[in-house]
């Protein structure tokens, strides 16, 4: 039997680059995988027709996170979809992978482009989380995830830092809260991941050469990596782990 056979995981931003790699990997552990995204609909339906010519099960929704009726439309989707196709309206698994970036440094960040990258990369999950309690069941699973920023210091993208470790201290506290349902929360820290956020840098001689020497391993880490370390905290494998920062650097800066 598969690790998450009968689960049901809601996975945002699940469309392309680390979201879709954690998207395919859930489904091939046996979960009914919602492929949230919010603008990309083509991308979103051709990871679900991926997985279901892999015999999975998933299914695409649409919803644009930079606002809370955005969330609340996503949830609100989602529970009539589960419904009409499952006879329920639970999920398991909330992945919390949607999220923006930045290439502005401290001194060239605005007030908009500050209150946009926050309003996706914390106030969304901040709002999934409160608006899906009561769909998450007991025993579920709660993965944001994160950055290797928070540990390594990269000021350049200030902002965008500050937003995942906000995302750390909203595990730290989630843990403790929902503990007593038996519902663990961790946060996945990746470093550098060769994905199409990052190619037009990455994907030249000097770009592949600077990330590779940043990693212990000596590689770029790939969507797998850190989609295989979100399936084993998904599962009952990661039962006793919780409120922990997953570093998923490759031992980068070390």
């Amino acid at each position: 039997m598969k690790r998450l056979e009968g689960k049901i995981a809601l996975v945002t931003g699940g469309s392309r680059g680390i979201g879709k790699g954690i998207a395919l990997q859930l489904a091939q552990e046996g979960a009914l995988v919602i492929v949230h995204y919010g603008n990309r609909r083509v991308a979103a339906e051709e990871v679900v027709h991926a997985i279901r010519a892999h015999g999975g099960q998933a299914l695409a929704i649409g919803a644009n996170l930079d606002t809370v009726a955005g969330v609340t439309d996503l949830v609100q989707t989602m529970k009539e979809t589960l419904l009409r196709l499952t006879g329920q309206n639970r999920i398991d698994i909330l992945v919390n992978n949607a999220g923006i970036g930045t290439s502005k440094t401290l001194e060239e960040t605005t007030e908009e482009e500050f209150d946009a990258i926050f309003a996706v990369n914390v106030k969304a999950p901040f709002f999934l989380v409160q608006q899906t309690l009561q769909l998450l069941r007991d025993g579920g699973r709660v993965i944001n995830i994160s950055s290797g920023v928070t540990r390594i210091a990269y000021p350049h993208i200030m902002a965008y830092n500050l937003t995942k470790g906000a995302i750390n201290t909203f595990t730290l506290q989630l843990a403790k809260l929902l503990g007593p349902r038996g519902i663990t929360v961790n946060a996945v820290l990746p470093g550098i991941v060769d994905t199409d956020v990052n190619a037009e840098w990455l994907h030249t001689p000097e770009g592949q050469q600077h990330a590779a020497e940043m990693s212990a391993l000596g590689r770029i880490g790939e969507p797998s990596d850190i989609a295989d370390i979100v399936a084993f905290l998904s599962s009952s494998d990661g039962r006793w782990i919780t409120g922990q920062m997953v570093d998923a650097t490759g031992g980068s800066h070390l």
